[in-house]
């Protein structure tokens, strides 16, 4: 069942008790036809207010940001016309066997005295509604959550975003740091001597043998891993010439 559809059918029911007991109490005091009816209402009005507290609060504790809270003022304003149909309309039925209620035609029933049911149940349980709320925000009472509503605002979160670039950036840093070192470790181990004699046995391994002009390979000074590559048939034609 609707939350409006509860309400109305509550206090619609309540109002006809009210139009019970305002036509009873009526006919024993008729001089005091005014308080009664004003102490009846009273309680009425207490009861709806009540009520909306009881939701204002239950709304706020649930969504502490005001922006994602429900629409209570339209729930309680359909129940209000709803329990202005209801009390005006059993009301109506219960006066042709009840001869004592004030009542008037079923038009009157279900017009005048509908919308000032609906009027009362929406404005004093959109103010019930309002102070329960204020109440939860100043205490600042807010059900407890769990993390996946963390979770779920992560991506709203600024800091949580600049603390992902900063581990983003840290990882990268180290990555890079790492891969200096592989190369420097690179580099010292090619300018390790044992690893050059290494390099220059294997280019005199790979010499050219048959027809093939001979070269000759000098290890230059700077680094070991590069040789020079001569002709030495050109070497001779120059020394002839």
């Amino acid at each position: 069942m609707s939350n409006w559809i509860l309400r109305g059918l509550v206090f619609g029911a309540a109002m006809v008790v009210v139009r019970l007991f305002q036509g009873t109490l009526i006919q024993v005091m008729q001089t005091q036809s005014g308080i009664i009816s004003i102490v009846l209402v009273s309680l009425f009005t207490a009861g709806v207010i009540i009520w909306g507290v009881i939701d204002g609060r239950a709304d706020a504790r649930a969504n502490e940001d005001p922006d994602r809270r429900a629409d209570l003022a339209m729930t309680w304003l359909l129940a209000g016309l709803l329990a202005g149909f209801i009390g005006g309309a059993v009301t109506w039925l219960i006066s042709l066997f009840y001869k004592s209620l004030y009542v008037g035609g079923l038009i009157n029933e279900l017009t005048v005295f509908a919308a000032f049911t609906a009027l009362v149940v929406f404005a004093f349980g959109i103010a019930g509604v309002a102070f329960g709320r204020w109440r939860i925000d100043r205490k600042g009472d807010y059900a407890a959550k769990s993390g996946d509503r963390d979770e779920d605002r992560a991506d709203t979160d600024v800091f949580a975003a600049v603390r992902s670039d900063d581990g983003d950036t840290h990882r990268r840093g180290g990555e890079q740091e790492q891969s200096t070192s592989v190369a420097t470790a690179e580099r010292e181990e090619h300018h390790d001597p044992a690893y050059a004699e290494e390099a220059e046995e294997t280019t005199k391994a790979h010499a050219p043998r048959g027809g093939e002009d001979p070269t000759e390979q000098f290890s230059t000074k700077g680094d070991p891993e590069r040789t020079e590559r001569i002709d030495s048939g050109a070497k001779r034609d120059e020394d002839e010439r």
